[in-house]
């Protein structure tokens, strides 16, 4: 077995893998998910791709939203499929992932919001991290928020909790 060292901050190490099983979504129609977790804090980046997308078009992606956004000194540990030798960390956020999709999107990955208008998978995908960075992890105790950037991030249940209080004084009981 090989041993795999921890990080000791956000984005030194990172695990990724593609989903491809994806029904088309989005304007130009993406059929895959390149997911991307920091080892250290588990905080994923979904990006719509193509499963025919070239080395080029994935290293463009990377650049984009990964490197660009963490800086510079980024590992990727590889691994070969059914042997994840990297512990396996992107292969369960691809479950994680699949898990959010299916509830949000249970209707043919297709839903309408209270205002009539209809969203794929796509557009889900900003939302999804949100949800998942404030999310407490199992393995930390820790939202990855927390751990990549010292705060948790404010959700809209945040607000109408303290609209609620404000309301009624009572009404945090609920």
């Amino acid at each position: 077995m090989i041993y795999i060292q921890e990080p000791s901050t956000p984005w030194e190490a990172v695990h990724m893998d593609w989903v491809t099983a994806l029904p088309p979504g989005g304007d130009k129609s993406y059929n895959a998910c390149l997911v991307i977790v920091d080892r250290y804090s588990k905080t994923p980046i979904f990006l719509p791709c193509h499963k025919d997308d070239t080395a080029m078009d994935t290293a463009l992606l990377i650049w984009n939203r990964v490197i660009s956004h963490t800086a510079f000194g980024t590992k990727l540990s590889f691994s070969t499929a059914y042997h994840p030798q990297t512990d396996g960390l992107a292969e369960r956020m691809i479950q994680t992932l699949e898990d959010m999709i299916r509830r949000f999107c249970a209707y043919g990955l297709e839903f309408k919001d209270s205002d009539g208008f209809t969203h794929d998978w796509c557009t889900l995908i900003p939302a999804l991290e949100l949800a998942y960075q404030a999310s407490i992890h199992d393995s930390t105790g820790k939202t990855p928020a927390m751990l990549e950037k010292g705060w948790n991030p404010k959700l809209p249940v945040d607000t109408l909790k303290k609209d609620l209080v404000d309301i009624h004084p009572t009404s945090s009981s609920f």
